[in-house]
């Protein structure tokens, strides 16, 4: 009986390693379904879009996630994510991979493993241009709108600790806020601050502030529970990086040709954390 028991144990405990093994190559299980889910914002040009005349989700992010995709193989689906979603939603297995304005922290990387990073965000502050607040220690102790759960609200109200940080739904929220004199300033990355300003009407024109309170490098989340997936996606960041794919999407979305005018001052590489 007893050595009946002691092999039932045995084969239980095979038959957990087994699931456990199964449950954790989460390559495999992307290759078999034949479809990697990409959590994205949507809401965030030029990362994450919709075209307005395809009707397609686009940008940087958007090809960066296919950059994965076709790595392993298979298909791409992108599912729309909040910004406080995030995380809930990649740990809870409702998709694979974020490619969504991921800003790394030593907090958030206790939570999610961070690829390479992808894209580096400067940091900075949006003021109207009529509030006579032109440096970002004159914006200490005034009202600081940011997006709800995201690292720059986390991080402003570390480094301007006099402030109050109010957080919003989502950029266009908290341009409105600013606008409506709700807020002093608006904290997002350069990207989208210039972009806002390009919007803003003449009757209400904002800038932006030139020094950067920060640089925030990007990375795409996976679970932490998987360092076979983190592997793939970093070869297939470096790939892009070595073959020049990387900088051309900067371009595509960020370059000369696009109304940002931005210059790539980074390569993707491991994030110093």
């Amino acid at each position: 009986m007893k050595r009946h028991s002691l092999i039932a144990a045995c084969l239980g405990l095979a038959a957990l390693s087994l699931g456990a093994g199964a449950h954790a190559d989460q390559v495999a299980d992307i290759k078999a379904r034949g479809e990697l889910i990409c959590g994205t914002l949507g809401t965030s040009q030029p990362f994450s879009f919709q075209d307005a005349a395809t009707r397609q989700l686009v940008g940087y992010d958007v090809d960066v996630c296919k950059l994965v995709a076709d790595k392993l193989g298979v298909k791409i689906s992108y599912k729309l994510l909040s910004v406080a979603a995030r995380v809930p939603e990649l740990n809870e297995g409702r998709v694979d991979i974020l490619a969504a304005n991921l800003g790394y922290s030593p907090d958030r990387a206790q939570q999610i493993a961070f690829s390479h990073a992808y894209y580096v965000s400067p940091q900075k502050l949006l003021v109207r241009k009529d509030s006579g607040l032109d440096t970002i220690e004159s914006l200490n102790g005034h009202r600081i709108g940011a997006t709800k759960g995201s690292s720059s609200e986390r991080e402003i109200k570390r480094i301007l600790d006099k402030s109050q940080v109010i957080g919003y739904g989502d950029s266009s929220a908290t341009y409105l806020a600013l606008q409506q004199k709700k807020v002093d300033a608006q904290f997002a990355s350069e990207l989208v601050l210039v972009r806002l300003v390009l919007q803003s009407p003449p009757t209400a024109p904002v800038s932006v502030i030139p020094k950067s309170v920060f640089n925030e490098p990007w990375g795409l989340g996976v679970r932490k529970s998987e360092p076979g997936m983190l592997k793939v996606v970093n070869q297939a960041l470096d790939e892009a990086e070595s073959s020049g794919a990387a900088a051309r999407l900067f371009d595509k979305w960020f370059g000369p040709q696009t109304p940002y005018k931005l210059e790539r001052s980074f390569k993707i590489g491991p994030i110093a954390g």
